[in-house]
């Protein structure tokens, strides 16, 4: 994660998107799960890069959980926290 920040910010990318998985779509629900939470720590660890040096640079978050409406939500809940 640390060094897709790094590599965009070389590039002086405005908008920076955090590293994270994009799973299949046909996957369990448990898997879904899995990525959801790993994406999330991926993109805290994103986050915490770019705040070593934001510049005039601006990082989005990545909403993860699939077709899934309740994880989607969890994913929400934790990116806006």
């Amino acid at each position: 994660p640390e060094s897709s920040v790094q590599a965009q910010k070389a590039y002086r990318s405005d908008i920076i998107v955090p590293l994270d998985e994009l799973p299949p779509y046909h996957i369990t629900r448990e898997r879904l799960l899995h990525s959801v939470f790993l994406s999330h720590r991926w993109e805290a660890r994103s986050l915490k890069e770019h705040l070593k040096d934001v510049r005039q640079q601006a990082m989005y978050c990545v909403v993860h959980g699939g077709i899934e409406e309740d994880l989607r939500q969890v994913s929400i809940d934790y990116l806006s926290s």
